[in-house]
């Protein structure tokens, strides 16, 4: 397919992605019967109560944009938007925002998202959201670094890895294909469908530079 072709049908693709499977594939657990399933998974699988989600940001190289360009330039100076993402334990993403900046601070990107604003607000349950902090003990890092893992299938979606070059899109519409690639990584872990490609990642801290010690119901 011409590279024309596909640009001309992309955003019909994205969008029967993004309004007809997103609501089955991506949804954060806000209901206490949700969020229970959720902590019982992070329990069975690490022996670490009252989680409802691991959360941790990566960047997606992009174009520099028209407007704002030096907003979007991030701290290892290349040109992105700042992602964040929360799993459960089976690296299935509970929820993607990917509208921000690569100069986002993380802790800016949580704190005015959805979630944390419904976390703030206390109407999430009583639950915790999983982000490292350096001083934390073992059990944290080894329950926390399911996101990590999931943050590294991302090149299995090579649109998304900075290693095969940068999305030449607007911000807007680079946005709307990390949500509609967010959705299909979920399909492909609820069918069962592997991987083709090497996972490699790096443990990094959400907090290290940036402390999120005023949202509520937020474990450090």
């Amino acid at each position: 397919m011409s590279q024309p072709s596909l640009s001309r049908i992309l955003p019909q693709v994205i969008e029967a992605i993004l309004h007809v499977l997103s609501t089955r594939y991506n949804s954060y657990p806000f209901t206490a019967d949700e969020q229970e399933r959720v902590k019982a998974e992070f329990v069975r699988s690490f022996n670490f109560p009252g989680v409802i989600g691991a959360v941790d940001c990566t960047h997606i190289a992009l174009r520099a944009p028209s407007v704002d360009e030096h907003a979007y330039v991030n701290r290892k100076n290349f040109h992105s938007l700042n992602v964040q993402i929360i799993c459960d334990t089976r690296m299935q993403l509970l929820n993607v925002c990917s509208k921000w900046p690569g100069s986002t601070h993380d802790s800016f990107i949580l704190h005015h998202s959805r979630v944390g604003l419904h976390l703030e607000a206390g109407e999430s349950g009583d639950g915790w959201l999983l982000a490292e902090e350096l001083r934390y003990n073992l059990a944290h890092g080894r329950t926390r670094s399911v996101v990590e893992h999931t943050i590294g299938l991302k090149g299995r979606w090579r649109c998304l890895d900075a290693s095969g070059g940068k999305l030449l899109y607007k911000p807007e519409k680079v946005t709307r294909i990390i949500l509609a690639c967010g959705v299909l990584h979920n399909i492909t872990l609820r069918h069962g469908i592997g991987m083709d490609v090497e996972l490699e990642w790096t443990p990094k801290s959400l907090l290290t530079h940036h402390p999120m010690k005023h949202l509520p119901r937020l474990m450090q």
